[in-house]
This record gives structure tokens, sequence and C-alpha cells, in this order.
């Protein structure tokens, strides 16, 4: 009994050391008190669609803070767009990192006439204007897109902050750029029928915030009951839900969360 007693106690003792969030995070007062637009104040059935300008421009109008997703070109032009193929958006059967930024100026995003914009022309129409969330894409381990990205933000002088699913990402942050605001991004990972994988396990559960210790962990809101995710906020970290699809989902998870980002409806207090 002593035995299995000290076991569990070891155990618990590291799983918390794991899951662990930065030792003070930062209580990202200037983020707090806005609604984030995923992805943009978007419509993929206007000429608004998702992650474009005028998604962006619409947002800053409405007064919305914004989240966004960017990754690589293949001539390393860091662009703002969520998949990592263009097939859903764009309609081509494609990566985003096979092809040149001068090549993806060709495509339109859904049926606007929006063409996938770069980062840093988004950051011109943002201008510090609303709080914005830097959602980090990568494919792989490769963390080239942090230094890219973090260059195009060398002279922003808005108010950011970035997370992302790779937890490579996140610590790549925690050593180049300790002064940034840094998130993990997670889920329950499993789908129907198929089993999660353990680098999704991992990621789910937290485990990874050793490597990141973010200052903040934004949590599919599905999953909210998760114990790690509860422990993080416990911990001092901001509790940040995605993606918010109803005035009903923003009610039920307000105590729950402490900033939100959503789509698809005006919120309402």
């Amino acid at each position: 009994m002593t035995v299995a007693i000290c076991t569990f106690v070891i155990l618990a003792a590291l799983y918390m050391f794991l899951i662990m969030p930065r030792i003070t995070p930062r209580p990202m007062h200037e983020f707090k008190g806005w609604y984030y637009a995923h992805r943009g104040f978007h419509d993929n059935k206007s000429d608004a669609p998702e992650n474009s300008a005028k998604a962006m421009r619409l947002a800053v109008e409405q007064g919305y803070g914004i989240e966004l997703d960017v990754q690589l070109t293949k001539d390393e032009k860091v662009v703002v767009f969520h998949d990592a193929t263009l097939k859903r958006v764009c309609g081509v059967d494609a990566k985003v990192n096979s092809m040149t930024y001068e090549e993806l100026k060709q495509l339109r995003l859904f049926n606007s006439d929006e063409e996938i914009p770069l980062f840093s022309d988004v950051l011109k129409i943002i201008d510090g204007k609303v709080p914005l969330i830097m959602e980090v894409k990568m494919v792989d381990s490769k963390t080239r897109v942090c230094k890219l990205a973090n260059k195009e933000l060398e002279s922003y002088k808005g108010i950011y902050c970035m997370e992302s699913f790779h937890p490579f990402a996140v610590n790549w942050y925690r050593k180049n750029r300790p002064d940034v605001v840094r998130g993990q991004l997670s889920a329950n990972f499993k789908k129907e029928g198929q089993k999660e994988g353990f680098q999704e396990w991992l990621v789910h559960m937290l485990l990874t915030n050793v490597l990141a210790r973010p200052d903040f962990v934004a949590y599919s809101h599905k999953s909210a009951e998760n114990i790690s995710r509860r422990l993080t906020r416990a911990y001092g970290a901001t509790a940040v839900a995605w993606t918010i699809r109803s005035q009903k989902e923003l009610d039920k998870n307000r105590k729950k969360f402490d900033l939100f980002i959503f789509e698809g409806f005006v919120p309402k207090e």
C-alpha cells in the first residue's frame, strides 16, 4: 500500500509539473474586455471570407480583436491562411508551402475577389487599433515561420500575442521572445471512429507545457471540463475559448474562460 501511495504521489507531482504554465503567467489585462473575431469578421459566403483583408478591416471597424493564422509559402513569405492545403478555400489541390507567393496571388478565397494576404499587409490594416492573436501554423517541427513572423512584428506598435497547437512554436517564443505573451492551443483531438495519436494526446492533456510554459491556454470550449485545462487556469494561466459560434455557447462558457474567439454571430453582453 505504501509503495502504491508513493507511486501515486510521485506521478501526481510529475503531472502537475508537466502541465504547469509560466511560473508567473502574465495577466493579459490589455487583451481582456475584447471579443476576438476568428480569422477576422468573416463570412465565407460573402465578399469577406476568412483570413481576408476585408474580414480584417471589418473586424477593426466593428471593434473586435482579431485572431488569424500565419504560415510560410515556398519562397518563405509569411501569409495569412489557415489550412495546410488550398483545396477547401481556393479549390486547388496543393499545399500552401508548395507554391510561391506570386503563384498564390493568382488564387481567390472561396467565391470572392479576395486573395491570400501577406501578414505584413494585414498588420498595416490592423495598425494597432485592436489586439491581435496570431496563430502560428507549423506542418512539421521546423520553426522558421516563427522567426520570419517575428521579424514582421518587430516594428509593429500594436498589442499582440502568439499561440500555436505545435509546442515547438510556443517554445521558440519562450526561448527567443520571452517578452511576447504566448499561448498553447489544444483540444480533444479524438475523432469518431479513430484513435487519438500519442503526440496529439500529449497536447490534449497539456503535458507539453513543460516545453512551452505558456501564459495562456486556448482550448476548444467543447472540452472545457478537461482537467488539465482547468488546472492550468487554477495555476493562473488565462483561459481562452475557441471557437464560440452562438450566443448560447458564449453565455454557457462565460465563467469557464476569460477570453473568447468567435465566429458566425454578433456577441452580446
